[in-house]
């Protein structure tokens, strides 16, 4: 077995959003049980209808009247939809999409069991949102998505600004989650954007630089997750540095961490090498989702060896969310993430 030491082992560990048990206290208890001192946030596993990322929000946009059916074919994610012919998307209403109610539901109990000594005193709320584009992208026509993506955002950064009703600044961390961004950059998805680097990288900007202050703000930056597959293998870590490297100089505010994907199969040094192009801030933490429960802690602490040729100092994390994989596979999956990573 390969072996890292106390001197040089990563310190703390991130985890992505969904955590597929039976509610967020389950969530809560188990996690904190297992690797909570190395936590800085903790986000409630998505449970219930939000275990599959942004799917739970599709029904909600038939609920709006100015859209409808697509008159062309399906796209890659199903069916798409269209404005109604005459309405404008600057008119759209939509209806709450669910986001800061379901934080405010978890927090009680997040706030319940931190003052039972249950959760760490300085771990933080952590709220994963989708990027609008994401949502939209995949569900409408394109000669609509950029309009209507600018009427879905201002809903979702309106739940965002309400999330502070309900929970202190000081306890509260937003994620975004970023991921059809680089099935765009990848090639894979038309896109109506024409820059697509520059312009993916000025909304996440936007979207950051929309975080109140006091409020923790990080990106989570995915090729995707589907029956534990990227959408693409990533060559190596160019385009996730890209991002990085733009988000970070773009924002007028700090950016609290990044996360990037590592495949199980890559512990090479080509992986790894664009990570000494990192240009973060200072302040801003890195995770390399590089624990696979699959190869266990050999193939975890071998990626953990290939990573630190390329960069000092980060943290641990998985590819993705834990949605998709078994409740019962969970437990030891955080002990991996306990044997190779120090408390934060």
């Amino acid at each position: 077995m390969a072996s890292t030491t106390t001197s040089n082992r990563p310190r703390g560990v991130h985890l992505v959003g969904s955590v597929p048990l039976a509610n967020s206290e389950a969530v809560f208890r188990e996690v904190s049980a297992r690797i909570g001192d190395r936590l800085r946030r903790l986000p409630d596993g998505e449970t219930g209808i939000r275990t599959n990322w942004i799917q739970w929000q599709f029904p909600l946009l038939l609920e709006v009247p100015e859209f409808e059916s697509a008159d062309e074919p399906a796209g890659p994610f199903g069916a798409r939809l269209q404005l109604r012919s005459g309405s404008i998307a600057a008119d759209v209403q939509f209806p709450e999409l669910g986001y800061r109610a379901a934080a405010a539901e978890s927090y009680q109990v997040f706030s319940r069991l931190k003052r039972q000594g249950v959760i760490g005193e300085q771990v933080r709320f952590q709220v994963c949102l989708p990027t609008p584009l994401a949502v939209i992208h995949v569900r409408f026509v394109p000669r609509d998505q950029e309009a209507v993506e600018l009427a879905y955002e201002r809903q979702l950064l309106e739940e965002l600004d309400g999330l502070l009703d309900v929970i202190p600044a000081d306890e509260l961390a937003i994620q975004w989650d970023t991921a059809v961004e680089f099935a765009i950059l990848e090639g894979l998805l038309p896109s109506f954007l024409v820059d697509a680097e520059t312009e993916i990288v000025d909304r996440l900007a936007r979207l950051a630089d929309h975080v109140p202050a006091g409020v923790e703000t990080g990106f989570h930056l995915c090729y995707g997750d589907v029956e534990h597959q990227h959408f693409i293998e990533p060559v190596d870590t160019t385009k996730l540095v890209g991002v990085a490297n733009g988000v970070c100089a773009g924002v007028e505010r700090s950016v609290d961490w990044i996360h990037m994907p590592v495949p199980r199969g890559r512990n090479d040094d080509a992986y790894f090498a664009p990570l000494n192009g990192l240009e973060l801030q200072p302040e801003t933490e890195l995770y390399l989702g590089l624990v696979h429960l699959t190869d266990g802690v050999d193939g975890t602490e071998a990626r953990i060896a290939a990573a630190r040729r390329a960069v000092p100092e980060f943290g641990v994390a998985t590819e993705c969310g834990f949605g998709r994989r078994p409740a019962e596979t969970i437990p030891a999956l955080l002990d991996v993430h306990a044997s190779v990573a120090d408390p934060a």
